[in-house]
């Protein structure tokens, strides 16, 4: 079928392309709601153990040893971070304050990473003041009740924070500016595809070529006024 044709298919039935376009589109505006905002924050945090003996090996000095010890227990930390346990422990510490955050919210917001020996605590929840709370929290389990995950730290790591929490907005995802318009095009596609369907289950024969199609001589036309 010719281009021309096909044109002629839609302009003959619009209604039927242009329903699930407006149908969508209707629905779309009214169900549409702004999305939540949410909040990130990060802490950068170094940790060690108060002196390491060294090995014996041949070293000017012991700096090495607690370099070393400095980046395995950053390293773990950023393993425990991530975990139900520590979850658990920041909201027990939140509760503590009259704070309700269940712990599978808190394990949900927390992203970690590390390089060499600093932990980088990454926190992200729908709430500032709450937010705010959490890393304050986290922090205090950090500094406080490591040793609960390496006991064989006896007296636990010294975690020390580098930065002072900044909460920040987080800009709303593509995912979220782009819902409605590709709803929008499906349903553009969707309408077309109908308006293609019934003309082409539509048994009413409108041109010559169309009975010439069915294998019919023409004998003659009446023309359009």
């Amino acid at each position: 079928m010719e281009l021309r044709e096909l044109w002629k298919v839609l302009l003959r039935r619009w209604p039927l392309a242009v329903v699930p376009f407006a149908v969508v589109l209707a629905l779309g505006l009214a169900t549409y709601r702004r999305p939540a905002p949410a909040y990130n924050v990060g802490v950068r945090y170094s940790a060690g153990v108060p002196s390491v003996a060294g090995s014996g090996a041949d070293y000017e000095d012991d700096r090495y040893y607690p370099w070393l010890t400095s980046e395995y227990i950053v390293n773990g930390l950023t393993d425990w971070v991530k975990s139900t346990a520590f979850a658990t422990a920041v909201s027990e510490e939140l509760r503590e304050e009259g704070i309700e955050v269940p712990a599978g919210a808190i394990r949900g917001s927390v992203a970690s990473d590390n390089e060499r020996s600093v932990l980088l605590l990454s926190m992200t929840y729908g709430d500032r003041d709450q937010l705010a709370a959490m890393i304050r929290a986290a922090t205090a389990v950090l500094q406080t009740k490591n040793a609960d995950a390496f006991p064989f730290l006896e007296e636990g790591a010294t975690v020390i924070p580098w930065d002072e929490p900044v909460i920040n907005q987080v800009p709303a995802g593509l995912r979220a500016a782009l819902d409605l318009p590709l709803r929008l095009v499906l349903a553009v596609g969707a309408g077309v595809g109908l308006a293609f369907l019934v003309d082409y289950l539509d048994p009413t024969v409108r041109t010559r070529r169309e009975l010439e199609a069915l294998g019919l001589s023409v004998l003659g036309t009446v023309p359009r006024k």
